[in-house]
């Protein structure tokens, strides 16, 4: 019988490793530590649980390249993209969830699988035999980050991720609020209403930015430097950039009207998802925040329409670990030094739930085919999952290395000759061309 391949974290990559490793006909042993230990951000002990927003983010995977890896992953028969699809909510062309009952989804048909085993206790240290990937995510339990420092010789590196706050839906002012996707972006009705959208005059603006920088922050420890991923900024440190900063950003007012005053137009918009399938949660995008809790209340209760909102979840801050990958893993995402574990998922320096999950299904397959005695080489980097292995195994500049998004500046050029000149047309182009290399690579 094949050895097991053991995976240490159940979120969104260690849970598809084992999906596709187990699919491949390797058992699996999956250890995770919740709900016996607990973290700053999960609540529960499901698998695949979503902590920050409930967006996958784009789906159009003709001219985009988080739509594109999406393409991929369903391909090669993710299971958190379908169980995704299964609780998807409207929100215009991303692809967004019902959290609870998607994480819930995916542990049950983990837990179905014949070749799955689970194991609820906590590894503290890197094994010394054995088949592993690490894919304990950015709260990776102390003892064990400890592990990994003094295993690879080299100082993980660490940022600081911020949460967005959740409100409860029935507390909105619609009144003043309204129902619309930027542009009316989506196919059906729903998708084109699937935000809750609050304006705001040049004085509230000003007003909340003045709010918001004099707002108590959460002080790091003495020792900790906050390096931020630009994808995941606080929304006061964005102000902090310029008091302008948040209108060109997650507060543009632009693609929008308001429906109670369509002839005013808005200084700025706040916006607001749908967090789960009832719609009674909403989550304030782009609203990731360090603020203290008594000052979120007050800072955002400035926003018209919420001026009464209720809390479901307040946001929050924690540290978030990565290892050097550029520098310790080779091509197949092994560590170098340990060439039985492998790492996948943002601890290798990905960020994002869809990036997360893909690097655990590309290292699933590939421990599956060395345990079955055959070598899977990395997908082409004309595609998306092979760009971004590349890039965090050997294409990114281990100096500088910090936490990566899927984006098509990662992968090979494409020649802007044959009339392929616009930025969509040159989108499409990458995506036509991922496809293709990505469909030989899954056939061979």
């Amino acid at each position: 019988m094949t050895e097991p391949l053991h995976i240490i974290g159940g979120g969104m990559a260690g849970s598809e490793a084992a999906w596709a490793a187990a699919n491949l006909g390797v058992p699996v042993v999956l250890h995770e530590m919740r709900p016996k230990v607990a973290t700053f951000a999960h609540r529960t002990g499901d698998f695949a649980e979503m902590v920050c927003s409930n967006s996958f983010r784009s789906d159009d995977h003709e001219r985009n390249a988080v739509g594109l890896i999406h393409w991929e992953m369903r391909e090669a028969g993710s299971l958190v993209m379908e169980m995704a699809q299964n609780h998807r909510l409207p929100a215009g062309g991303a692809l967004a969830v019902d959290r609870d009952p998607f994480a819930r989804a995916v542990t049950e048909r983990l837990k179905s699988h014949p070749l799955i085993s689970t194991s609820y206790e906590e590894v503290t240290e890197l094994p010394s035999t054995g088949n592993w990937i690490v894919a304990t995510g950015p709260l990776t339990s102390p003892m064990l980050a400890e592990s990994i420092r003094a295993a690879t010789g080299a100082e993980a590196l660490a940022f600081f991720d911020a949460i967005a706050p959740i409100v409860y839906t029935e507390s909105i002012d619609m009144s003043v609020a309204w129902l619309q996707s930027r542009y009316d972006k989506g196919e059906t009705e729903d998708e084109q209403k699937a935000y809750i959208n609050c304006p705001m005059t040049r004085d509230e603006y000003e007003a909340f930015i003045d709010a918001l920088l004099a707002a108590e922050k959460t002080e790091f420890h003495e020792g900790e430097t906050a390096g931020y991923f630009d994808g995941c900024l606080p929304i006061e440190v964005m102000a902090e950039r310029g008091r302008e900063t948040l209108r060109h950003g997650p507060m543009k007012p632009v693609g929008l009207t308001n429906a109670h005053r369509p002839d005013v137009k808005a200084y700025a918009v706040v916006q607001l998802r749908r967090d789960n399938k009832l719609g009674t949660l909403h989550n304030i995008v782009g609203f990731q925040t360090k603020m203290k809790y008594g000052a979120q209340t007050a800072v955002f209760k400035l926003i018209p329409g919420l001026e009464n909102a209720s809390f479901a979840r307040l946001g929050g801050i924690h540290r978030n670990t990565f290892i050097n990958s550029p520098t310790l893993l080779d091509a197949q995402m092994r560590l170098k030094s340990h060439p039985y574990i492998r790492f996948a998922g943002q601890i290798t320096g990905v960020e994002g739930y869809v990036e997360s999950a893909a690097m655990g299904l590309l290292a699933g397959r590939m421990a599956a085919h060395d345990l079955l005695g055959r070598e899977l080489s990395p997908p082409p980097p004309e595609t998306a999952m092979g760009a971004l292995v590349t890039h965090i195994t050997g294409g990114a500049e281990a100096k500088t290395f910090q936490p990566m998004n899927v984006n098509f500046g990662l992968f090979p050029p494409i020649d802007a000759k044959g009339g392929r000149k616009g930025r969509k047309d040159r989108y499409k182009a990458y995506t036509d061309r991922a496809k293709d290399a990505f469909s030989a690579w899954l056939a061979g």
